[in-house]
């Protein structure tokens, strides 16, 4: 069984920084895509920033320059670096990883991320 456990969320003032941290364990073999997602409330779910397996990185361009995200393919590890958060950075952050050829996908149970004003 695979589980991915997130951590790190929280509460932080405007221009703050987070880091929030993804872990996947259980038998997993080949993961190719290792995303950040998030959902605020009343809004679609969307894509925050992905990495593949060879490190190529895409970013929204909501955060582009401000978020980083970066990954250990031996500890099957996630990570995104939240720097200059905004008000509007607050969300449900959700990890989701994704096979070779979409084998497999899985999913974090969310962190809570608050950017006050």
């Amino acid at each position: 069984q695979v589980q991915l456990v997130e951590s790190g969320g929280g509460l932080v003032q405007a221009g703050g920084s987070l880091r929030l941290s993804c872990a996947a364990s259980g038998s997993i073999s080949s993961i190719n895509r290792m995303n950040w997602y998030r959902q605020a409330p009343g809004k679609q779910r969307e894509l925050v920033a992905a990495i593949t397996s060879g490190g190529t990185t895409t970013y929204a361009d909501s955060v582009k320059g401000r978020f980083t995200i970066s990954r250990d393919n031996a500890k099957n590890t996630v990570s995104l670096q939240m720097n200059s958060l905004k008000p509007e950075d607050t969300a449900v952050y959700y990890c989701n990883i994704v096979g070779r050829l979409g084998v497999y996908e899985y999913w974090g149970q969310g962190t809570q991320v608050t950017v006050s004003s």
